[in-house]
């Protein structure tokens, strides 16, 4: 006895019948919004590389919290830019730092409506754009450089940050930061462990969104963007030391990375859509190349559906929109 062969076409005839067979959806709540604020302004910064995008005010940064929680993004990504660097940071640990005191001022107007996460990393603060202190060699001191993270670790909770993310890929940085924070009685604040974090070359308009002081590269602490298996070795590690989350870093450019560490983890993965997989849609779009409306929508699909539980973009907000015009 023979059977008609399937067609799966017979699936797709339909706008109501393809969204009833859709195998991966977005929802606004899996969106997390990164967002930057620079110590010393009076109005919104527009960022040249990243249209669409600024560096706050501490009024601007309130109401971009306030919107994306009346849209329903699940988090906010603080990432804080201060006036003055050193060699070592320091303004990272003020109380009153401009990050610090962004973390205070969004948790004040949002409360626990949005996730507030904030930036575990020195890339910022120093004079010499390095995410950790140089020793002699001008070689990033890990060590040094984890009691830095562990003293800016408990300066966030103590602002009121409900998720860490250190982001600067050092040894031994997420059982550290677990550690300092239980010490100092934060137990229930979480760590996302940028897990798999690459050198690559589209990070460029972030450098800009933070005013980067960096020379050079940061290949001897990133990851290798030839290397596959040394993913998972990182991951593992995170795990081990107590991660509440990973993340693979970029986002488009590293799909197979994020579909290897879904498979395996056994926390929530989250995936982050840079500055420079944001710009280059901005740019096609801007000049007709692409529907910029469709791209972003399943630029932001392709990560979900190769295991992100939640994906970081700048689009947040705005696809938080489209979602509940849908």
């Amino acid at each position: 006895m023979s059977f008609p062969t399937h067609r799966p076409r017979r699936l797709r005839t339909t706008p109501a019948m393809r969204r009833m067979t859709a195998e991966h959806r977005l929802a606004a709540p899996e969106l997390i919004l990164p967002a930057f604020i620079r110590e010393g302004l009076t109005e919104p910064n527009p960022i040249a590389s990243m249209p669409g995008v600024v560096q706050h005010t501490t009024d601007s940064l309130k109401r971009a919290a306030a919107e994306a929680v009346e849209l329903g993004v699940g988090g906010i990504m603080l990432f804080g830019i201060p006036a003055e660097r050193d060699a070592r940071g320091t303004a990272s640990l003020d109380p009153d730092g401009v990050l610090n005191k962004a973390i205070r001022d969004v948790r004040a107007e949002v409360g626990d409506e949005l996730v507030v996460m904030s930036d575990v990393c020195l890339d910022e603060f120093t004079d010499h754009g390095h995410c950790g202190v140089l020793d002699a060699d001008g070689y990033v001191d890990n060590d040094a450089t984890l009691e830095i993270y562990a003293a800016m670790a408990v300066a966030q909770a103590d602002a009121g940050a409900h998720m860490l993310g250190p982001s600067g890929m050092m040894d031994g940085q997420i059982g550290v930061i677990r550690q300092a924070l239980e010490d100092a009685g934060h137990t229930n604040t979480a760590v996302v462990a940028y897990a798999a974090k690459y050198a690559s070359a589209f990070y460029g308009p972030f450098r800009e969104a933070v005013d980067s002081q960096l020379k050079g590269d940061r290949r001897t602490y990133q990851m290798d963007a030839a290397n596959r298996r040394e993913a998972i070795l990182e991951v593992e590690l995170d795990l081990a030391e107590g991660a509440d989350l990973v993340m693979v870093k970029p986002a488009m450019s590293y799909l197979d990375i994020l579909a290897d560490v879904a498979a395996m983890s056994t926390v929530p993965v989250a995936a982050y859509q840079i500055s420079g997989e944001y710009s280059m849609i901005e740019a096609a779009a801007a000049n007709g190349w692409i529907d910029r409306r469709a791209a972003i929508t399943e630029s932001v699909l392709g990560i979900k559906r190769a295991g992100a539980n939640m994906v970081l973009t700048y689009w947040a907000s705005e696809l938080a929109g489209w979602l509940k015009e849908s």
